[in-house]
């Protein structure tokens, strides 16, 4: 039997950081949790820039796959590496994205604790999305991938 031709992510990165968000915010309003304490207009300002900015980002870089044609979907197969464009300072800037996304609607929300799951949200991402990706992108890219983790950092 052949091995798959994919990284084998443990689920979707955007459900993992959709999941994190709302138990978060769930866990917030069970113990009641107090306020963030910033002024409303500028928590919601910073919020939308957040926002807006993350998913600025996550387009910019998912369109980098699409000219590449390959597929920003971790469990489809890769067909290119995209070292190009945001590629040359982040070897995710799709999750970067969504962290900077979350953070806009945890400050959103105004919940401190959706806003604290954002770390444990970030080690599940790293190490069983993104380290199953690069093994996957290692076997599959060798040296060519290797050299590019040697210049690119993980996420900034």
């Amino acid at each position: 039997m052949s091995k798959p031709d994919h990284p084998g992510v443990i689920a979707p990165p955007p459900l993992i950081y959709l999941g994190c968000l709302l138990a978060g915010f769930g866990i917030g309003r069970l113990v009641s949790e107090p306020s963030l304490g910033l002024d409303v207009d500028w928590r919601r300002g910073l919020a939308f820039m957040l926002v807006i900015g993350g998913l600025l980002l996550d387009g910019i870089a998912a369109g980098t796959f699409r000219r590449l044609g390959t597929p920003p979907e971790p469990w489809k197969p890769t067909t290119a590496l995209a070292t190009g464009g945001l590629y040359r300072y982040s070897r995710n800037p799709i999750y970067l994205g969504f962290a900077i996304t979350y953070a806009g609607f945890a400050l959103a929300m105004d919940s401190p604790v959706a806003l604290a799951m954002l770390a444990p949200c970030l080690i599940v991402i790293d190490r069983f999305v993104i380290a199953r990706e690069e093994r996957y992108l290692a076997s599959k890219f060798g040296a060519e991938y290797q050299a590019y983790q040697g210049k690119v950092r993980r996420w900034l």
